[in-house]
């Protein structure tokens, strides 16, 4: 059975039962001209790029005028799609090949949510074509290219907003104000982060040619070119490091960048990891079934987790940060929180859905309803900071922030020591072995990106 992440959380039937927050979640409400048109672009409106799309065309006044896709079913489907959805009825125009969408130069915002390994070369050439960006997480496949998606964002000083949403989640917006802010929790001298999906999959199919709706040279672009694969597209891609960081350049990244978020942690001093594939060894996918990773900073550690078999600790949070403090623990997921205190009452509260509101959320076909509302508030606060000039929520720096520190952790495992981040440089501390590993081979004629010269 194909496996992606609606379908694990569907196969934990009490979260789905959750309701809606009580009347004093906070709902963010950043200021922006709902009047102002914006032209937008997509790179790859697969699964989350539509999602993301109708998100913005719910909170504003959007002419979606590109869409760009190697899959050319996928296109269509998207583009049919968006005929209508956006108020215009207008077809958008479709490409296959990102460059020729942005030498059009007629594009204020593009959305990009390609697989990982597409992330870099894509917002790159769309930050020196104007444009401001909404790009899925994790920003890129290995550190240089995060570094050079910085650069170029402060060059052309447009607004790149990530695609880390929890820090527009407004029960977590909550939690953060109620019980950490507020010192409630008391000092937190540990977080534990974590993720027992299923997420590995057991297939192993034989490869294939790829359809002929598939352009696979150019979705492999920069990645090794292996055999096409079934596996591959669309969507579990992410079973293959040669395309993603795994699990924890997926799952880690969210709950990494949560507590970074909620704690206003800046970079790890260090980074330790171990893990491997120890127990669904049947799968053709190559990334870990198993994996622990340490991100220290100064008096506490954060501890993360994944497995992708058996059960996990806690039935209620199996993707999930936990706080301890002196005071108490707070759990906090996409669907929950419940702060547990030593003294006192405890509290639950639930994601908020915004089904009345947006009532199109109820019929969407694979949208993570609990999620929607997150995005929808993360396109306002982008949309507020280009209309403001400030940074995002989600800037690219914290994304390139969360998104390097998830890869150190992937490094550890792979050069089997802790690695010493020098966040100044750039590099890690007395290692060439690791910091050889910063920037991954580029298949020819894809040259990789360089910080220095974006």
């Amino acid at each position: 059975m194909p496996l992606n992440r609606r379908s694990f959380v569907q196969s934990v039937p009490a979260l789905l039962a959750s309701g809606r927050a009580s009347a004093q979640t906070p709902v963010p409400n950043p200021p922006y001209d709902r009047g102002k048109l914006r032209r937008v672009g997509v790179i790859g409106p697969g699964w989350y790029g539509k999602c993301d799309l109708i998100r913005l065309i719910q909170v504003a006044n959007v002419e979606v005028v590109s869409l760009c896709d190697v899959d050319q079913r996928m296109l269509e489907q998207a583009a049919d799609r968006v005929a209508a959805r956006q108020s215009s009825k207008k077809r958008p125009r479709t490409f296959r090949d990102y460059r020729e969408m942005l030498k059009q130069r007629d594009l204020d915002i593009v959305l990009i949510a390609t697989p990982d390994h597409w992330h870099a070369l894509a917002a790159i050439e769309a930050l020196r074509a104007g444009c401001h960006l909404y790009l899925q997480k994790p920003i890129s496949v290995d550190i240089v290219e995060g570094q050079a998606i910085l650069a170029a964002a402060r060059k052309y000083n447009r607004v790149v907003q990530v695609g880390t949403q929890r820090r527009s989640t407004p029960h977590l917006i909550e939690a953060r104000d109620e019980f950490i802010r507020s010192g409630k929790l008391g000092r937190i001298g540990h977080v534990e982060i974590c993720c027992y999906y299923p997420m590995r999959s057991r297939e192993n199919p034989p490869d294939t040619q790829p359809p002929a709706w598939l352009d696979y040279e150019m979705w492999t672009g920069p990645a090794p070119m292996r055999p096409y694969n079934p596996m591959l597209h669309p969507g579990r891609w992410r079973q293959f490091m040669e395309y993603s960081n795994g699990i924890v350049g997926d799952m880690c990244i969210h709950m990494y960048d949560m507590v970074r978020w909620m704690l206003g942690l800046g970079w790890p001093k260090s980074v330790s990891s171990s893990g491997g594939i120890y127990v669904t060894k049947q799968g053709k996918g190559n990334i870990s079934d198993t994996q622990t990773a340490i991100f220290r900073h100064e008096d506490l550690d954060v501890v993360w987790t994944h497995r992708t078999w058996g059960p996990p600790p806690d039935p209620k949070y199996p993707w999930a940060a936990f706080f301890y403090g002196e005071k108490g623990v707070l759990k906090a997921s996409v669907f929950s929180y419940d702060f547990i205190p030593m003294e006192g009452q405890p509290v639950h509260r639930d994601v908020t859905y915004e089904l009345e509101q947006f009532p199109e959320d109820k019929t969407e076909e694979r949208l993570e309803r609990h999620v929607a509302p997150a995005i929808r508030y993360h396109m306002m606060d982008l949309l507020s900071a280009i209309d403001n000039n400030r940074r995002p929520a989600a800037d690219i720096e914290h994304g390139y922030t969360s998104t390097a520190s998830c890869i150190l952790a992937n490094l550890s495992a792979q050069v089997n020591r802790t690695l010493h981040w020098d966040a100044a440089a750039g590099r890690i501390r007395g290692d060439d072995e690791a910091n050889k590993l910063l920037a991954r081979p580029y298949r020819a004629p894809w040259v990789h990106p360089d910080p220095k010269t974006v």
